[in-house]
């Protein structure tokens, strides 16, 4: 087989597609609004394709050519879309941060992505100017002004601004499948923030997965409240409705603004993290709104509670599902499981059988192995482990990245060699039921491995812990740490009250706590439970618990 011939993929290819056949479709509709006032910014399929043509001309003639790399710090607007289709038509690697990871970690990635260029609003160049983002490698900077315009900075001339009727097709780029189609940075809220390659092989993968595991059909129109999967609405010929809302802080955002955009546009699709879902819910609940066009909700990031999903699924029609989706930005989506199905696993996650998240999408395999801080440089079958034991999840498919960018320590950590690709070491620990369903027990570094005398004692994993304690009334959530005591580690169990529930009794409490411990095998041996008044999360999920710095807390605590 040729070389040319294997040169075919990119992602633009079913934006061109739906311009051909669905010109005056809707694409796109951004929301702004004005107290409860709305107004609506559209783009058709037709006009998507033709001016993100125009841009990827632009940064052509700004100096940014294919396989160079360039930072895009864009609100979700119309200018959002036309830049990422058209950094993708030119075949230049856009890199995609969550504005939520923090400066000095912003820093850090700029660092090891080393972009060519940066494109961003007035406000992201300011910080890039001041906190030196990415200044040893940036040559060109653009300017996205509030109306959506390019502008060249440091001393070039203007770029021409206003898409012509007239121009003509872009030659989009065509690469290899495998080819690094962008970098899109791990969040940082359980680690250190790394680059995750992806390639249009990947992307092609989750589109594929979004068609038929999760049936999305052409002429749908999204509820887009997370910039990434906004994306996939062109490319799956889904309208994309993006709310007025702050995508890096959901926990914020206006209920009303968001049942506004879905009533306007009678959205089918919604895809909401934990977060937003909790309080989407509690402002359905008080209003008694009904969302009677979604037919369907895709929820992912991190595990949302039972009782939120029934909440939301309040406004939902009966019959209607919340599709909870398990992965990572290494490989996402995993597994999946419907609401009707979650809700009867209660029982066993509030007994500590960890939380269902379902069997493996089509294409995927998931197994799970020993749990090990060791590199991994072959796979082989007898790694794995048999049916309810619990293990490091380990996952191979086509949307699984292969590496991570300028990080080989990482990669040699989470890959695992597999013929001619990589599984990927999810990070996370869960086991396999007989039925082949995926349940997860926590992440592996949240593991608390207690020690006497040097010797190891039990292990502990935190999900299935944490969960019998949230089943007190008095408990809002709950956070396994490892505390040192007399060179011995000791599982600690931090306690965040429920404001809503009267908790003076603080004696009865703790016995409450301690009954539960010795309730179950799996919790005995937690003998140490500390309040603290409001646990530090990540913002985007406000579900993340940094259990890293309650460990320090609770260590510090412990000693007073």
């Amino acid at each position: 087989m040729s070389e040319s011939s294997l040169l075919n993929a990119n992602l633009c290819r079913h934006l061109q597609d739906a311009a051909e056949h669905s010109t005056d479709l809707l694409a796109v509709a951004v929301q702004h609004a004005k107290g409860q006032h709305y107004s609506y910014e559209e783009l058709t399929f037709g006009q998507l394709h033709q001016q993100s043509d125009h841009m990827a001309f632009q940064l052509n003639q700004a100096g940014i050519q294919k396989g160079m790399k360039a930072v895009l710090m864009v609100t979700p607007s119309i200018a959002f879309f036309n830049l990422t289709f058209a950094l993708f038509k030119a075949g230049i690697v856009p890199i995609l941060v969550d504005p939520g990871m923090g400066i000095k970690n912003l820093k850090q990635c700029f660092a090891e992505a080393k972009p060519d260029a940066f494109i961003g609003i007035p406000k992201a160049h300011i910080a890039r100017r001041v906190l030196g983002w990415g200044k040893e490698t940036v040559k060109h900077c653009i300017n996205v002004g509030g109306n959506g315009l390019l502008q060249a900075l440091a001393g070039c001339k203007t770029l021409p601004s206003t898409p012509s009727a007239t121009t003509k097709p872009y030659p989009m780029v065509k690469l290899a499948e495998d080819d690094m189609a962008a970098i899109l940075f791990t969040s940082g809220s359980t680690g250190t923030p790394k680059g995750v390659v992806y390639s249009h092989k990947m992307f092609e993968a989750q589109i594929s997965a979004l068609k038929q595991d999760y049936g999305i059909q052409v002429g749908e129109r999204d509820l887009a409240t997370f910039p990434l999967f906004s994306l996939f609405g062109p490319a799956l010929g889904m309208a994309s409705i993006v709310p007025d809302m702050d995508a890096s802080k959901p926990i914020k955002a206006n209920p009303q603004h968001l049942f506004a955009a879905i009533e306007q546009y009678q959205c089918s699709n919604m895809f909401v993290n934990p977060a937003l879902l909790e309080r989407l819910g509690a402002a359905g609940e008080q209003t008694q709104h009904k969302l009677t066009s979604i037919n369907r909700v895709i929820s992912a990031g991190a595990p949302a509670t039972i009782s939120s999903i029934k909440c939301f699924s309040n406004m939902l029609h009966p019959g209607v599902e919340v599709l909870n989706s398990y992965g990572a930005t290494e490989s996402l989506p995993i597994s999946k499981i419907q609401s009707s199905q979650l809700f009867t696993t209660t029982d066993t996650t509030d007994t500590g059988g960890g939380i269902c998240v379902g069997h493996a999408i089509e294409g995927v395999e998931i197994a799970i192995i020993d749990i090990t801080e060791s590199v991994i440089e072959l796979w082989d079958d007898s790694l794995t482990l048999p049916a309810n034991h619990i293990g490091e999840i380990v996952v191979k498919g086509p949307m699984v990245s292969q590496q991570y960018y300028q990080r080989d320590s990482a990669t040699a950590a989470a890959k695992i060699a597999d013929n001619k690709v990589m599984r990927h070491r999810m990070g996370d620990v869960g086991y396999l039921d007989e039925q082949g369903l995926l349940w997860m027990c926590g992440r592996k570094a949240h593991r608390v491995d207690a020690t006497q005398q040097g010797e190891f004692l039990k292990r502990y994993f935190s999900i299935p812990c944490e969960r019998v304690f949230n089943t007190l009334p008095e408990v809002k959530r709950s956070a396994l740490v490892a505390i040192n005591i007399n060179n011995n580690v000791v599982p600690l169990l931090c306690v965040e009250l429920n404001q809503s529930v009267n908790c003076s009794n603080s004696k009865a409490l703790y016995k409450a706590l301690n009954d539960i411990a010795e309730q179950y095998e799996h919790t005995k041996g937690i003998e140490r439970f500390l309040i603290h008044p409001k646990f530090p999360v990540d913002v985007r999920h406000n579900a993340k618990i940094f259990r890293e710095k309650l460990a320090v807390w609770a260590q510090v605590k412990w000693k007073e």
